[in-house]
């Protein structure tokens, strides 16, 4: 079998992330990106949370969460909270209908799934996730000894 070069290889995986994107904003009619999605699936899970951190485990930039986080809570899916103790600690948290939007993007998003990868074996699926996982696992750990010695 022939290898592919990199530059097939993101050209391919481009042109289907491409597609689910296309596929998921003609579908999911609330004007929000797979982004906001995390963030409130992200506070949904951990709870109210410093957007450093929630820009931190999703691997975004602190200006991008802030542009994010703006746009949660001016549709009033997310809140900003402030600590008690110190009111320069802030803190982000999913609303009612911040949980009810998440509840239809995650449906939307099963039979997203299950239409663009239906072609493919509940094994495939899982072997797609893994590697995904692995690569962005590996990558990340590579990119970060890079960076320290630069």
């Amino acid at each position: 079998m022939e290898e592919q070069t990199i530059f097939e290889l993101i050209h391919d995986m481009d042109q289907f992330t491409n597609q689910l994107i296309i596929q998921w904003n003609r579908t999911f009619n609330e004007d929000l990106g797979v982004s906001h999605v995390l963030v409130l699936g992200h506070l949904s899970v951990n709870g109210k949370s410093r957007p450093s951190d929630i820009a931190r485990r999703l691997g975004l930039s602190p200006p991008t969460l802030s542009y994010l986080s703006e746009k949660l809570v001016k549709r009033k899916l997310a809140v900003r909270l402030f600590d008690e103790s110190d009111r320069r600690i802030v803190y982000l948290d999913i609303t009612s209908n911040g949980l009810a939007i998440l509840k239809r993007a995650m449906e939307e998003g099963v039979r997203l799934r299950r239409e663009l990868l239906g072609t493919l074996t509940e094994e495939d699926r899982a072997q797609l996730a893994k590697i995904y996982r692995k690569l962005n696992t590996e990558n990340l750990t590579l990119s970060s000894g890079l960076r320290q010695t630069e």
